[in-house]
């Protein structure tokens, strides 16, 4: 009779621990995900701070050009369009370097979860396991 008894309280101890490795690999889950979003808004910013700096540098070049007398033809406007262009090219590196972050994080909160599923099937296996040999 106390090898039932035995055998009961070990499963519903195991049980316990598979619900905590579940709960725990959601809480993780969670925290990278908000961690991701942080970081994406972070990375809205600086960039919105980018454009910023480079749009008053670019009217800055606008205004020097017209008080100077030089019309914005030729050399001047090719040089100042190539550069639009590289700037461009460096923004476009840059945001896909922070939305392949930001897509990272969205994976590793995936895999934590994941995680914490895998490992509570394994501790209701050894659980049940033991709890049978016990009985």
């Amino acid at each position: 009779m106390a090898f039932p008894l035995i055998a009961a309280l070990m499963f519903g101890g195991t049980v316990a621990q598979a619900y905590g490795q579940v709960q725990s690999g959601k809480a993780q889950e969670q925290a990278i995900k908000a961690q991701a979003e942080q970081e994406r808004l972070a990375a809205e910013s600086r960039e919105l701070e980018r454009q910023k700096k480079l749009n008053a540098a670019q009217a800055a070049n606008i205004v020097a050009l017209g008080l100077s007398g030089t019309k914005a033809e030729g050399t001047p406007a090719s040089i100042a369009l190539e550069s639009a262009k590289q700037v461009g090219l460096s923004e476009g590196v840059i945001g896909l370097g922070e939305r392949l972050a930001y897509s990272q994080r969205q994976r590793e909160a995936s895999a934590a979860r994941t995680a914490g599923e895998y490992a509570a099937a394994g501790t209701l296996l050894s659980g049940a396991t033991k709890a049978y040999q016990a009985s």
